[in-house]
Protein backbone atom coordinates (compact mmCIF):
# COMPACT_ATOMS: atom_id res chain seq x y z
CA UNK A 1 0.00 0.00 0.00
CA UNK A 2 1.48 3.40 -1.06
CA UNK A 3 2.14 6.00 1.55
CA UNK A 4 -0.93 8.22 0.63
CA UNK A 5 -3.42 5.25 0.58
CA UNK A 6 -2.27 4.56 4.52
CA UNK A 7 -2.31 7.57 5.34
CA UNK A 8 -6.11 8.18 3.68
CA UNK A 9 -7.11 4.42 5.35
CA UNK A 10 -6.08 5.60 8.93
CA UNK A 11 -8.20 8.85 8.58
CA UNK A 12 -11.02 7.03 7.55
CA UNK A 13 -10.78 4.43 10.45
CA UNK A 14 -10.09 7.20 12.65
CA UNK A 15 -13.24 9.48 11.74
CA UNK A 16 -15.18 5.90 12.11
CA UNK A 17 -13.73 5.37 15.46
CA UNK A 18 -15.51 8.96 16.56
CA UNK A 19 -18.60 8.55 15.22
CA UNK A 20 -18.96 4.78 16.63
CA UNK A 21 -17.96 5.99 19.47
CA UNK A 22 -20.26 8.69 20.09
CA UNK A 23 -18.27 11.23 20.19
CA UNK A 24 -20.34 13.42 17.74
CA UNK A 25 -23.10 13.04 19.98
CA UNK A 26 -23.91 16.10 22.09
CA UNK A 27 -23.60 13.73 25.58
CA UNK A 28 -21.25 10.53 25.89
CA UNK A 29 -20.74 7.24 27.47
CA UNK A 30 -24.76 6.93 28.61
CA UNK A 31 -24.35 10.23 30.56
CA UNK A 32 -25.99 13.98 30.70
CA UNK A 33 -22.85 14.90 29.52
CA UNK A 34 -20.38 16.33 26.77
CA UNK A 35 -17.45 14.34 25.88
CA UNK A 36 -14.82 16.99 27.47
CA UNK A 37 -16.70 16.42 30.69
CA UNK A 38 -16.66 12.77 30.71
CA UNK A 39 -13.35 12.74 30.00
CA UNK A 40 -12.39 15.66 32.87
CA UNK A 41 -14.72 13.12 35.37
CA UNK A 42 -11.89 10.19 33.79
CA UNK A 43 -8.95 11.74 34.55
CA UNK A 44 -9.87 13.50 38.34
CA UNK A 45 -10.40 9.75 38.90
CA UNK A 46 -8.04 8.54 37.37
CA UNK A 47 -5.16 11.08 39.49
CA UNK A 48 -7.50 10.85 42.56
CA UNK A 49 -7.24 14.93 42.32
CA UNK A 50 -6.68 17.95 39.90
CA UNK A 51 -7.24 21.53 39.80
CA UNK A 52 -8.44 23.64 37.05
CA UNK A 53 -5.18 24.18 35.25
CA UNK A 54 -3.96 20.74 35.49
CA UNK A 55 -7.17 19.81 33.27
CA UNK A 56 -6.28 22.89 30.75
CA UNK A 57 -3.27 21.10 30.04
CA UNK A 58 -4.78 17.40 30.02
CA UNK A 59 -7.82 17.83 28.18
CA UNK A 60 -6.55 21.20 25.79
CA UNK A 61 -8.90 23.36 26.22
CA UNK A 62 -9.03 27.23 26.93
CA UNK A 63 -9.16 28.34 30.23
CA UNK A 64 -12.94 29.51 30.19
CA UNK A 65 -14.44 26.56 28.79
CA UNK A 66 -12.91 24.29 32.05
CA UNK A 67 -13.96 26.85 34.29
CA UNK A 68 -17.24 26.70 32.91
CA UNK A 69 -17.83 23.19 32.16
CA UNK A 70 -16.19 22.55 35.95
CA UNK A 71 -18.89 24.77 37.67
CA UNK A 72 -21.41 22.77 35.66
CA UNK A 73 -20.20 19.47 37.03
CA UNK A 74 -19.87 20.72 40.81
CA UNK A 75 -23.88 22.22 40.17
CA UNK A 76 -24.69 18.83 38.94
CA UNK A 77 -22.78 17.06 42.28
CA UNK A 78 -20.18 15.08 40.33
CA UNK A 79 -17.47 17.71 41.96
CA UNK A 80 -16.23 19.25 44.72
CA UNK A 81 -13.64 21.96 45.86
CA UNK A 82 -11.11 20.65 47.97
CA UNK A 83 -11.37 23.26 51.27
CA UNK A 84 -8.30 25.32 52.28
CA UNK A 85 -6.96 26.68 48.96
CA UNK A 86 -7.38 30.23 48.69
CA UNK A 87 -6.90 30.52 45.06
CA UNK A 88 -10.01 28.82 43.35
CA UNK A 89 -7.31 28.29 40.06
CA UNK A 90 -5.30 26.28 42.61
CA UNK A 91 -8.21 24.14 44.33
CA UNK A 92 -8.05 20.48 44.44
CA UNK A 93 -11.23 19.29 42.15
CA UNK A 94 -12.46 15.93 43.55
CA UNK A 95 -15.09 13.78 42.94
CA UNK A 96 -17.83 13.04 45.08
CA UNK A 97 -19.76 10.09 46.50
CA UNK A 98 -22.66 10.55 42.82
CA UNK A 99 -19.44 11.66 41.22
CA UNK A 100 -17.46 8.14 41.80
CA UNK A 101 -21.02 6.27 40.87
CA UNK A 102 -20.96 8.30 37.38
CA UNK A 103 -17.43 7.31 36.94
CA UNK A 104 -18.38 3.49 37.37
CA UNK A 105 -20.90 3.63 35.12
CA UNK A 106 -18.93 5.58 32.61
CA UNK A 107 -16.25 2.71 32.71
CA UNK A 108 -18.96 0.09 32.12
CA UNK A 109 -20.49 1.66 29.46
CA UNK A 110 -17.12 2.40 27.65
CA UNK A 111 -15.93 -1.70 28.66
CA UNK A 112 -19.09 -2.96 27.27
CA UNK A 113 -18.46 -1.17 23.99
CA UNK A 114 -14.87 -2.22 23.58
CA UNK A 115 -15.79 -6.00 25.01
CA UNK A 116 -19.08 -5.64 22.13
CA UNK A 117 -16.82 -4.95 19.30
CA UNK A 118 -13.98 -7.33 20.46
CA UNK A 119 -16.59 -10.31 19.90
CA UNK A 120 -16.03 -10.07 16.42
CA UNK A 121 -12.79 -10.37 16.43
CA UNK A 122 -9.94 -13.47 17.22
CA UNK A 123 -7.47 -13.26 19.51
CA UNK A 124 -4.59 -12.60 17.81
CA UNK A 125 -6.83 -9.28 15.83
CA UNK A 126 -7.76 -8.58 19.48
CA UNK A 127 -3.90 -7.86 20.40
CA UNK A 128 -2.87 -6.52 16.83
CA UNK A 129 -5.91 -3.51 17.98
CA UNK A 130 -4.33 -3.13 21.24
CA UNK A 131 -0.71 -2.97 20.13
CA UNK A 132 -1.84 -0.90 17.16
CA UNK A 133 -3.77 1.85 18.85
CA UNK A 134 -1.31 2.22 21.30
CA UNK A 135 1.16 2.79 19.22
CA UNK A 136 -0.67 5.44 17.21
CA UNK A 137 -1.62 7.27 20.51
CA UNK A 138 2.07 7.50 21.18
CA UNK A 139 3.08 8.77 18.10
CA UNK A 140 0.52 11.04 18.06
CA UNK A 141 1.94 12.62 21.19
CA UNK A 142 5.17 12.47 19.97
CA UNK A 143 4.45 15.13 17.08
CA UNK A 144 4.31 17.64 19.65
CA UNK A 145 6.38 16.92 22.69
CA UNK A 146 5.28 19.77 24.85
CA UNK A 147 1.96 18.88 24.22
CA UNK A 148 2.37 15.20 25.92
CA UNK A 149 -0.06 14.28 28.96
CA UNK A 150 1.81 15.41 31.88
CA UNK A 151 2.67 12.72 34.36
CA UNK A 152 0.93 13.63 37.25
CA UNK A 153 0.63 10.40 38.93
CA UNK A 154 3.86 8.00 39.02
CA UNK A 155 1.38 4.72 39.91
CA UNK A 156 0.40 2.10 37.51
CA UNK A 157 -1.63 -0.82 38.34
CA UNK A 158 -0.48 -3.76 36.90
CA UNK A 159 -2.70 -7.14 36.67
CA UNK A 160 -1.20 -10.79 37.77
CA UNK A 161 1.24 -11.91 40.18
CA UNK A 162 3.83 -9.61 41.02
CA UNK A 163 7.18 -10.70 42.92
CA UNK A 164 7.07 -9.93 46.10
CA UNK A 165 3.60 -9.55 46.48
CA UNK A 166 2.74 -11.47 49.23
CA UNK A 167 5.03 -10.07 51.47
CA UNK A 168 3.90 -6.50 50.54
CA UNK A 169 0.61 -7.70 50.83
CA UNK A 170 1.07 -9.00 54.43
CA UNK A 171 3.56 -5.71 55.31
CA UNK A 172 0.90 -3.14 54.33
CA UNK A 173 -1.87 -5.00 56.27
CA UNK A 174 0.52 -5.80 59.16
CA UNK A 175 1.85 -1.96 59.37
CA UNK A 176 -1.60 -0.20 58.85
CA UNK A 177 -3.81 -2.57 61.12
CA UNK A 178 -1.25 -2.98 63.86
CA UNK A 179 -0.65 1.27 64.02
CA UNK A 180 -4.42 2.10 64.17
CA UNK A 181 -6.46 -1.18 65.50
CA UNK A 182 -3.48 -2.83 67.23
CA UNK A 183 -3.56 -6.35 65.42
CA UNK A 184 -0.52 -8.66 66.21
CA UNK A 185 0.88 -11.24 64.74
CA UNK A 186 -2.11 -13.75 64.12
CA UNK A 187 -3.44 -11.15 61.98
CA UNK A 188 -0.30 -11.08 59.71
CA UNK A 189 0.29 -14.38 59.66
CA UNK A 190 -3.38 -15.13 58.42
CA UNK A 191 -3.08 -12.64 56.23
CA UNK A 192 0.59 -13.87 54.94
CA UNK A 193 -1.06 -17.51 54.78
CA UNK A 194 -4.10 -16.86 52.93
CA UNK A 195 -2.35 -14.35 50.10
CA UNK A 196 0.02 -17.19 49.98
CA UNK A 197 -2.61 -20.23 49.25
CA UNK A 198 -4.23 -17.76 47.03
CA UNK A 199 -1.72 -17.24 44.55
CA UNK A 200 -0.75 -20.87 44.14
CA UNK A 201 -4.24 -20.31 42.20
CA UNK A 202 -3.78 -17.41 40.42
CA UNK A 203 -3.50 -19.26 37.14
CA UNK A 204 -6.88 -20.09 37.27
CA UNK A 205 -9.23 -18.21 35.24
CA UNK A 206 -12.00 -17.46 38.01
CA UNK A 207 -9.50 -15.33 40.05
CA UNK A 208 -7.19 -12.50 39.82
CA UNK A 209 -4.99 -9.95 41.88
CA UNK A 210 -3.97 -6.78 41.04
CA UNK A 211 -0.77 -4.01 42.40
CA UNK A 212 -0.55 -0.76 42.31
CA UNK A 213 3.49 -0.30 41.42
CA UNK A 214 5.61 3.05 42.75
CA UNK A 215 9.02 3.51 41.48
CA UNK A 216 9.36 -0.58 41.49
CA UNK A 217 7.48 -0.73 44.62
CA UNK A 218 4.02 -2.50 45.58
CA UNK A 219 2.10 0.35 47.18
CA UNK A 220 -1.38 -1.48 46.82
CA UNK A 221 -3.13 -4.49 46.12
CA UNK A 222 -6.69 -6.38 45.60
CA UNK A 223 -7.85 -9.74 44.65
CA UNK A 224 -10.45 -11.50 43.18
CA UNK A 225 -10.81 -15.24 44.30
CA UNK A 226 -13.33 -16.48 42.38
CA UNK A 227 -13.17 -20.38 43.63
CA UNK A 228 -13.89 -19.81 47.88
CA UNK A 229 -17.45 -19.32 48.08
CA UNK A 230 -18.53 -21.18 45.48
CA UNK A 231 -22.50 -20.86 44.30
CA UNK A 232 -20.63 -17.85 41.31
CA UNK A 233 -19.75 -15.40 43.89
CA UNK A 234 -16.74 -13.60 43.94
CA UNK A 235 -14.78 -12.96 47.20
CA UNK A 236 -13.01 -9.61 47.40
CA UNK A 237 -9.76 -10.08 49.15
CA UNK A 238 -6.19 -8.16 50.47
CA UNK A 239 -7.90 -4.08 49.22
CA UNK A 240 -4.92 -2.26 51.03
CA UNK A 241 -3.15 0.67 50.00
CA UNK A 242 0.54 1.82 51.34
CA UNK A 243 0.32 4.95 54.48
CA UNK A 244 1.54 7.48 52.00
CA UNK A 245 -0.67 6.07 48.82
CA UNK A 246 -4.41 7.05 50.19
CA UNK A 247 -6.37 9.44 49.55
CA UNK A 248 -5.08 10.10 46.03
CA UNK A 249 -7.56 7.87 43.85
CA UNK A 250 -5.39 4.97 43.73
CA UNK A 251 -7.86 2.66 45.92
CA UNK A 252 -10.93 3.87 43.39
CA UNK A 253 -8.56 2.41 40.15
CA UNK A 254 -7.85 -1.11 42.31
CA UNK A 255 -11.57 -1.62 43.15
CA UNK A 256 -12.74 -0.12 39.58
CA UNK A 257 -10.42 -3.27 37.76
CA UNK A 258 -11.88 -5.62 40.65
CA UNK A 259 -15.30 -5.38 39.92
CA UNK A 260 -14.63 -4.56 36.15
CA UNK A 261 -13.39 -8.46 35.97
CA UNK A 262 -16.33 -9.82 38.27
CA UNK A 263 -18.66 -8.27 35.99
CA UNK A 264 -16.96 -9.67 32.37
CA UNK A 265 -16.51 -12.98 34.23
CA UNK A 266 -20.34 -12.90 35.03
CA UNK A 267 -20.53 -13.61 39.44
CA UNK A 268 -23.65 -13.40 40.35
CA UNK A 269 -22.40 -11.29 43.50
CA UNK A 270 -19.36 -9.85 45.05
CA UNK A 271 -18.39 -10.16 48.69
CA UNK A 272 -15.97 -8.43 51.16
CA UNK A 273 -15.64 -8.52 54.72
CA UNK A 274 -14.19 -6.03 56.66
CA UNK A 275 -15.36 -4.41 59.85
CA UNK A 276 -16.85 -1.14 61.84
CA UNK A 277 -15.38 1.91 61.85
CA UNK A 278 -13.24 1.80 58.69
CA UNK A 279 -15.51 4.62 57.42
CA UNK A 280 -13.35 5.91 53.82
CA UNK A 281 -13.17 2.21 52.95
CA UNK A 282 -16.86 1.87 53.78
CA UNK A 283 -17.97 4.98 51.23
CA UNK A 284 -16.04 3.61 48.66
CA UNK A 285 -17.43 0.49 48.43
CA UNK A 286 -20.60 1.99 48.97
CA UNK A 287 -20.27 3.88 46.31
CA UNK A 288 -19.01 1.10 43.70
CA UNK A 289 -22.84 -1.06 43.87
CA UNK A 290 -21.60 -2.84 47.37
CA UNK A 291 -24.48 -2.81 50.50
CA UNK A 292 -23.84 -3.33 53.93
CA UNK A 293 -25.66 -7.41 54.26
CA UNK A 294 -24.74 -8.02 57.99
CA UNK A 295 -22.52 -7.70 60.97
CA UNK A 296 -22.03 -9.12 64.03
CA UNK A 297 -19.39 -9.66 66.29
CA UNK A 298 -15.89 -11.55 65.82
CA UNK A 299 -12.43 -12.61 66.17
CA UNK A 300 -11.65 -14.10 62.92
CA UNK A 301 -8.40 -11.26 62.77
CA UNK A 302 -7.37 -11.97 66.25
CA UNK A 303 -9.11 -9.08 67.67
CA UNK A 304 -12.64 -8.84 68.93
CA UNK A 305 -14.31 -5.98 65.77
CA UNK A 306 -18.00 -5.72 65.07
CA UNK A 307 -17.26 -7.57 61.60
CA UNK A 308 -19.14 -6.52 58.53
CA UNK A 309 -20.28 -8.43 55.38
CA UNK A 310 -20.64 -6.44 52.17
CA UNK A 311 -22.28 -7.74 48.96
CA UNK A 312 -22.32 -6.20 45.47
CA UNK A 313 -24.60 -8.13 42.40
CA UNK A 314 -23.46 -8.88 39.62
CA UNK A 315 -24.55 -7.20 36.06
CA UNK A 316 -27.32 -10.07 35.43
Amino acid sequence: MSSSALVDEIRSASRRIVRELGFMDPTLAGTAYSASAVHALLEIERQGSMTAAQLVEVLRLEKSSISRMVGKLIGAGELVEAAGAADSRTKPLELTAQGIRTVVGIHAFARDKVMAALAHLNPTEQQAVAQGLSSYARALAARDPAAEEPALSPIEIVTGYRPGWIGRVAEMHAAHYSRHWGFGPFFESTVASGAAEFTGRLDRPRNQAWAAIHDGRIVGSIAIDGEDLGDNRAHLRWFILDEGCRGGGVGRRLLGEAIAFCDAAGFAATRLWTFKGLDAARRLYEAHGFELAKEKPGTQWGAEVIEQQFSRRGPG
